[in-house]
C-alpha cells in the first residue's frame, strides 16, 4: 500500500483521513477545512475497501465488505430456513411412502411444488451451503476490512495531539491557564487513575484511556459466528457428522451406516413389553381402562451385538468380523462406542419376510414343488426338479400402480409384495407370464396351465434405531462461547479516551467514546468538578441549539 507523510513527519498509509499520530486532518489545506466534527470510526484509518476499486480482487474484496451485502445474505438464510420449515423435510416423513406422492397427497399443488423445486432436501442442497460459505466470506472479509486498520490506529495512537484535533472532538472544553494549573491538573490525573484509566505523557500532554478492549467485541462476534459455521459446514463432510436411520430385523447382521463399513450390528432380538391392566397399581389400572382396548407399550428395546470388521473390505465377500460387545438398546438408553451411538427410536412388529408359495395345476390343483421366497434377497430362479422351474421376472418390494398406471414399488421395504412370475413345465419350456400379489393373481394369458398358489407368510420384527455421530459439536459450541464473549465485552464496556493539551496560556480538553456519551461527560465533569477548568460540553448539542 501506498504512504503519505503527515507535517509531523508520521509516514501513514495512503486513504488514512486522519494522521495517525497528531490526528491532523490529511490532505486538505486549512481553508477546506470544515467546521464539522472529526469522523472517528476507525480513527480516520484507510479501509482497503475504500480506498482500492480498480482490480477483480478490489471489486469482489468490496462487494463483501459491505455491511449490506451481509444483511442481504443474512436475509436470503433467514427466508430460505424459514421455507425448509413450511413442509417437513424428506428426512421427517415415513420411509414407506413415495416422497413426491406424500407431498403431493399431503399438501396438494403446494406441496408438489415444494417437491419439485427441490426444498424437501433444502438444508443439503448446494445453493444453501453457497449461501452459509458466503456468509463466512462476508464475515471474515468485512472483519478484516476494519480489524487491521483500526488496530493499526489505536496501537500507534499518538499522545500529543493536533489543536483541530482537539477542537473538532464531541466533547471538548477549553479554559485559560492558571497559576495553580499543575496542581490541578495532577488532581485531575489522580482522579482519572483512580478510575482506572491508564494515563500516558508527552511533552506535557497526556492521554488517558480504558477499556480498549471494547472494541474488538464486534469482530469477536465474528470469530465466534465463523466457527459456528465452519460447524455447521463440517457437517457436510464425510465422517463428521453422521444421523442415519438403521432398520434391522431379528436374527439380521447389518453394517452401521456412516461407519464407511467399520462396524456391524446384529439384532439378537427385538422385546417389547406393554402395561397389563391385572398387574399394574389400581390407580394406574384405572387410568389404562380409559385407554381402551389397546396395549400401552411400556418398553420396546433391541438386543444387539456389535462387531468390528477384520481387515480391509473386500468387495463380493463376506466380511470377517470381531465381536466387540453385547448391549440392551432401549429408549434413553443407547449404545455408545467410538464415537457413535445407536439410538432405540420406532420399531414395526409382524413385517412379512418369506413368503411361500405352491406351483400348482390350475384346473386339478395338484402341486409340482413349493417356493420360499426371499422378500429382502429373493432368487431369480427356483428348480423344483422333473422340469419345472419358476423365474421372478419382476419384484415389487412395496407395490403401487403409478401415475401412468404402470406397476411400480414406492421403496424396497416389503411391505406389499408382488412378482411377475415366469413359470417354466415340460410343456411349455418358453414359460406362462403370471402375476400375484397379496390377494391377487392375475394371468396375462388366460389359458395358463400353472399358477402360483399363496400358502403362508413368515414374519419378523422388525427395529429403527438411528445412528449418530457429531464431531461438529466442538464446534457450534466454541464459536457460540466466542460469540456470547464479543457481546458481553461489547455490550457492557465502551473505550473512552480524554486528551489533555496545554496551548500556549490555554488547556484544551478532548473526549470521545464509542458508544455511552452521557456517561464519559458526566464522569469527565465530576471530576473537573473540583478543579477550575471548564467542564466538557457536547458540540453536537451546541451546535443545534444554535441552529
Amino acid at each position: 500500500m501506498e504512504h503519505v507523510k503527515c507535517e509531523c513527519g508520521h509516514s501513514i498509509p495512503h486513504g488514512t483521513v486522519l494522521c495517525e499520530s497528531c490526528g491532523r486532518i490529511i490532505g486538505k489545506s486549512k481553508e477546506e477545512i470544515s467546521e464539522k466534527l472529526l469522523d472517528m470510526r476507525y480513527d480516520g484509518s484507510a479501509r482497503r475497501s475504500q480506498t482500492y476499486k480498480k482490480s477483480l480482487i478490489d471489486k469482489i474484496w468490496n462487494f463483501f465488505s459491505s455491511v449490506k451485502v451481509g444483511v442481504w445474505i443474512i436475509a436470503l438464510l433467514l427466508i430460505a430456513s424459514a421455507i425448509g420449515t413450511i413442509f417437513p423435510q424428506e428426512m421427517y416423513i415415513p420411509t414407506d411412502v413415495v416422497p413426491e406422492e406424500f407431498y403431493r397427497d399431503e399438501y396438494g399443488f403446494l406441496g408438489q411444488l415444494y417437491y419439485q423445486l427441490g426444498f424437501n432436501k433444502l438444508y443439503g442442497s448446494w445453493w444453501y451451503f453457497l449461501l452459509l460459505a458466503a456468509l463466512g466470506v462476508s464475515l471474515v472479509i468485512a472483519s478484516l476490512d476494519r480489524f487491521i486498520p483500526l488496530y493499526r490506529a489505536l496501537k500507534k495512537q499518538g499522545i500529543t495531539r493536533h489543536e483541530s484535533f482537539m477542537r473538532r472532538q464531541r466533547l471538548f472544553s477549553e479554559t485559560r491557564v492558571e497559576e495553580t494549573y499543575d496542581e490541578q491538573l495532577d488532581l485531575i490525573i489522580s482522579n482519572l487513575k483512580r478510575k482506572r484509566y491508564h494515563v500516558r505523557e508527552e511533552n506535557g500532554h497526556f492521554l488517558a484511556e480504558k477499556n480498549r478492549f471494547s472494541r474488538w467485541g464486534p469482530y469477536v462476534n465474528h470469530v465466534g459466528l465463523i466457527i459456528f459455521l465452519i460447524g455447521g459446514m463440517l457437517r457436510f463432510i464425510p465422517g463428521m457428522y453422521v444421523d442415519e436411520i438403521l432398520w434391522i430385523r431379528d436374527g439380521e447382521t447389518s453394517v452401521i451406516p456412516g461407519t464407511e463399513g467399520k462396524y456391524y450390528l446384529s439384532s439378537d432380538k427385538f422385546i417389547m413389553e406393554t402395561y397389563q391392566k391385572d398387574q399394574e397399581e389400581e390407580a394406574f389400572a384405572n387410568t389404562l381402562s380409559r385407554v381402551g382396548d389397546g396395549n400401552v407399550v411400556k418398553n420396546f428395546q433391541t438386543n444387539v451385538t456389535l462387531y468390528k470388521r477384520k481387515g480391509e473390505i473386500v468387495h463380493g465377500a463376506k466380511p470377517e468380523l470381531n465381536k466387540v460387545k453385547n448391549e440392551q438398546i432401549r429408549v434413553n438408553y443407547p449404545l455408545k462406542h467410538d464415537s457413535y451411538a445407536l439410538y432405540q427410536t420406532s420399531y414395526k412388529l409382524n413385517e412379512i419376510n418369506k413368503m411361500i408359495f405352491n406351483l400348482v395345476d390350475k384346473e386339478t390343483e395338484k402341486s409340482f414343488g413349493q417356493v420360499t421366497v426371499d422378500l429382502l434377497e429373493p432368487k431369480k430362479k427356483y428348480d423344483l426338479g422333473n422340469g419345472y422351474k419358476v423365474e421372478i421376472a419382476t419384484y415389487f418390494p412395496n407395490f403401487y400402480f403409478n401415475s401412468e398406471g404402470v406397476p411400480d414399488t414406492k421403496n424396497r421395504v416389503p411391505d406389499n409384495p408382488a412378482f411377475v412370475f415366469n413359470l417354466i413345465s415340460p410343456e411349455t419350456p418358453k414359460g406362462e407370464k403370471s402375476f400375484v400379489a397379496i390377494q391377487q393373481t392375475l394371468d396375462p394369458e388366460e389359458d395358463n396351465q400353472l399358477k402360483m398358489k399363496f400358502e403362508s407368510v413368515e414374519t419378523k420384527n422388525l427395529s429403527a434405531l438411528t445412528v449418530r455421530k457429531d464431531h461438529t459439536l466442538w464446534f457450534l459450541g466454541v464459536g457460540g462461547a466466542i460469540f456470547m464473549i464479543g457481546v458481553i465485552q461489547g455490550l457492557y464496556w465502551n473505550h473512552r479516551r480524554i486528551w489533555i493539551r496545554r496551548d500556549g496560556d490555554s488547556v484544551l480538553i478532548a473526549g470521545h467514546t464509542n458508544k455511552n456519551w452521557y456517561g464519559i461527560r458526566n464522569e469527565v465533569n465530576r471530576i473537573l468538578k473540583e478543579t477550575s477548568i471548564q467542564k466538557l460540553t457536547d458540540q453536537t448539542s451546541e451546535k443545534s441549539k444554535n441552529e
